[in-house]
């Protein structure tokens, strides 16, 4: 079950990226010769106004094939009046953009979906208080419920984690202690501590760790809109981020996984909840949004640049180039699948 779970969500959210793509292109007056979820040969195909809509053997990926645009061999052009080679680079870039764009908004409905469910977010009660810290010296103990700091209302730790991040000199706790409210003093620290990426960083502390404890909350109206888009932004600047320190070495080459790992992590996601399922596949869709916009020849992200530069420049790119740049992408997309695939294998072995 677990995997015709993951099936369908990478269909879905390929199937979504592509219809950006086709409806964009047809607004613009360009024909789609082929919509398909999946590559290689094809088990379902049907014909309609002009466009062959198919299924293929190899679920792992879709493609939308426009009249005058052929990845496979860049070289293939047509400059009939429904063609993508006759259009703008304007109308280029946003048929290009479509594809993410749609698979970023994939993201949003499902954080409003979300946040209307019900999210899980640590409560702001102290579980640990390190020794000899600003927090001890303070008097904070264990089980004591952050209510507001300066004044500021604190309603989950990860409020709690901000304001200290982003705040100066002493800070005022308003604390309820065993049913009573009181106000404590705490001077933190600027130690050294590790990030989300393992990198060295100095940071305020105050020497608190949260309990176990949790909150549901849940979102609704225009809070559940601000919630959606918070957290598509979020995610997305994450992923970049995570590609950037990718690319300088921070991150591990063998941290990459491959379409087996996203096959287990949705299987697993299944077996928690619906709301799991939806927050994991909302990360996928917006993890597809950002790396197709990345500026590698054969994604949307490298077609984009060379529509750029032709808006810029007012003359194409030069063909020879574009082509063996494309083969380049497609060399480093393969090495990339080669990568997550080896590392999956890898992490199965070991366990």
């Amino acid at each position: 079950m677990g995997f015709i779970t993951s099936l369908l969500v990478l269909s879905l959210l390929v199937f979504f990226h592509e219809l950006g793509h086709f409806l964009v292109a047809r607004y613009f007056g360009v024909k789609v010769e082929t919509f398909s979820v999946g590559f290689g040969n094809k088990i379902f195909k049907k014909h309609y106004k002009g466009t062959e809509y198919c299924i293929s053997s190899i679920p792992l990926g879709g493609y939308v094939k426009m009249k005058g645009q052929d990845d496979l061999d860049p070289k293939k052009e047509s400059f009939d009046s429904d063609s993508y080679n006759s259009k703008t680079p304007l109308q280029k870039i946003g048929i290009l953009l479509a594809g993410p764009f749609a698979n970023f908004i994939v993201a949003f409905f499902l954080f409003i979906i979300i946040g209307f469910l019900g999210v899980q977010k640590t409560a702001p009660v102290i579980g640990q208080v390190v020794e000899n810290s600003p927090a001890q010296n303070a008097g904070l103990i264990a089980n004591d419920k952050i209510l507001a700091i300066n004044g500021a209302k604190i309603e989950f730790w990860m409020d709690l984690s901000s304001y200290i991040k982003e705040s100066y000199g002493s800070l005022l706790f308003t604390i309820e202690r065993d049913g009573k409210v009181t106000n404590l003093k705490v001077s933190p620290k600027v130690n050294e501590t590790k990030n989300i990426f393992g990198e060295s960083v100095k940071r305020r502390l105050v020497g608190i760790a949260p309990s176990n404890q949790s909150i549901t909350k849940n979102y609704y109206g225009l809070d559940a809109i601000s919630f959606g888009f918070t957290q598509t932004i979020e995610s997305s600047k994450m992923i970049f981020l995570g590609v950037i320190k990718l690319i300088e070495g921070v991150i591990s080459p063998t941290e990459v996984g491959g379409v087996i790992s996203i096959f287990q992590v949705t299987s697993k996601a299944s077996e928690v909840g619906i709301v799991a399922l939806l927050s994991l596949t909302a990360l996928i869709s917006v993890n597809l949004g950002v790396l197709n916009l990345l500026p590698i020849p054969a994604l949307d992200g490298g077609h984009i640049i060379f529509n750029l530069y032709e808006f810029i420049t007012r003359k194409k790119a030069s063909m020879k180039i574009v082509y063996k740049l494309t083969i380049l992408g497609w060399i480093i997309l393969l090495a990339l699948m080669v990568l997550g695939v080896y590392n999956d294998i890898n992490r199965l072995i070991s366990g």
